[in-house]
């Protein structure tokens, strides 16, 4: 009987996903299908089932596997290195440094990440443009953000370093683990402890180095 007040409600569709929502969903979506079938499922088509999508939907946002590795690339490298607020500017530059290097949630899961890194070093000589594309999120980013922090050093007189360019490129590997023993031994145990341990020593002798406060 129609208009009867015990009738269920009629579910309506559900609310449309903004770009960046969608964007997280997809990406989400890529880590699920790595994390169950490797490198070697993530497809188009397998992320955009996961994502629960049609494959005409994911390129509308990503044009091919190369854009949707960079943004996810991209996505890690924001969750990883902190933006630093007002706030934090104004702390010295020990702490400007943790609190923008500090190792972080996003830290714990680098499976992902150093298979990216594997699809660079694997497809770079057929795909150049891919392994730039995806390279630029990654350690210039790092590094850009650490030279920020270290030309402020050195306008406020908290350290005397003449090329924070190269400082910065030797900060990011002393206090990040390296990628190689993940790189030729995926199957090696992450210790997210050891990662922690390797940040405050890294730190504190490069700090120590340039002449600022530990």
């Amino acid at each position: 009987m129609t208009g009867c007040p015990d009738s269920p409600a009629r579910r309506g569709r559900p609310p449309a996903l903004d770009a960046d929502e969608r964007r997280d969903l997809i990406l989400d979506a890529l880590q699920a299908v790595f994390d169950r079938a490797g490198m070697a499922g993530v497809t188009m088509a397998a992320v955009a089932q996961e994502a629960g999508m049609s494959k005409r939907t994911l390129y509308a946002v990503f044009d091919d596997r190369a854009a949707l590795l960079e943004a996810y690339t991209e996505r890690h490298m924001a969750r990883a290195v902190r933006k630093l607020t007002p706030q934090d500017i104004e702390l010295p530059l020990a702490q400007r440094l943790r609190r923008l290097l500090a190792p972080s949630d996003a830290m714990r899961s680098l499976s992902l990440p150093f298979a990216i890194i594997r699809t660079i070093i694997a497809e770079a000589p057929e795909r150049p443009d891919m392994a730039s594309r995806i390279f630029q999120h990654g350690l210039p980013a790092v590094r850009a953000a650490i030279r920020t922090e270290l030309d402020r050093a050195n306008a406020r007189g908290e350290a005397d370093i003449a090329d924070t360019e190269a400082a910065a490129a030797l900060l990011t590997d002393m206090v990040r683990p390296s990628p190689l023993d993940r790189l030729v031994d995926p199957a090696r145990p992450f210790d997210f402890e050891a990662v922690s341990a390797r940040f405050e020593l890294g730190l504190s002798v490069f700090l120590r180095g340039v002449g600022a406060e530990t």
